[in-house]
């Protein structure tokens, strides 16, 4: 008869032997993929402290991987994943760094293709994740929640207009800027679905470069 541990109780449902390693892992790959929302040619994967120095035995590489190939923590494949048909679809490189101004879990998504793109995140325990950066702008999404991210000019009333066309509660809010009057970003994490219709209208807005929809990862 299988013995169960406290480990099997608390931990998430998932393939590997850490929450944080692992599954952390795999879900910061698949918020990464939703952020960046097309096939990229080459991911480069900077694993930091001990991301980098444990990253390989507690399959953290192979987390972050299946993860920007949309494979979800319960996935068997994963196990597997450098062997696998769907890793050969993109180019890919894993490089280990120390830097003692980042979190002990960090890593940064460099994706190449179409459009470039720098995502950076945290595996911050027990499975929970936080991006917080999008190339320069400073975010902030766990996907717990559908998050609204858009890219824009800093001009007056901008807030006010995404904020009124959402019809939906804001759970939090997160702005950023490179200076005023010049590029700005929004994170708007959402206790609701927001429609094609309300996304459409936000692309006729002027000044609005580029709008993410990212529905919440799964628990």
């Amino acid at each position: 008869m299988k013995q169960t541990s406290i480990i099997d109780i608390i931990s998430p449902v998932m393939v590997g032997p850490s929450s944080s390693h692992t599954a952390g892992a795999i879900r910061l790959g698949l918020l990464a993929r939703n952020i960046y929302h097309e096939v990229p040619d080459k991911v480069t994967f900077k694993l930091y402290n001990s991301f980098a120095r444990t990253g390989k035995g507690h399959g953290t590489d192979k987390g972050l991987l299946a993860g920007v190939l949309g494979l979800n923590v319960d996935d068997t494949r994963i196990k597997d994943i450098f062997n696998s048909d769907i890793a050969k679809s993109i180019e890919y490189e894993f490089q280990y760094l120390d830097d003692f101004n980042r979190h002990p879990n960090a890593v940064d998504f460099i994706f190449e293709g179409r459009r470039n793109m720098k995502v950076s995140g945290n595996s911050v325990g027990a499975g929970e994740i936080e991006i917080t950066k999008i190339d320069d702008f400073s975010v902030s999404l766990t996907g717990k929640y559908n998050t609204l991210v858009l890219f824009y000019k800093d001009v007056p009333h901008m807030i006010a207009r995404v904020t009124n066309s959402i019809h939906v509660n804001i759970a939090s809010f997160h702005c950023d800027r490179s200076a005023k009057g010049q590029d700005a970003s929004m994170c708007i994490c959402l206790d609701g679905e927001v429609s094609q219709k309300v996304i459409d209208f936000l692309y006729m807005l002027d000044d609005v470069y580029m709008i993410r929809y990212i529905e919440k990862l799964e628990s």
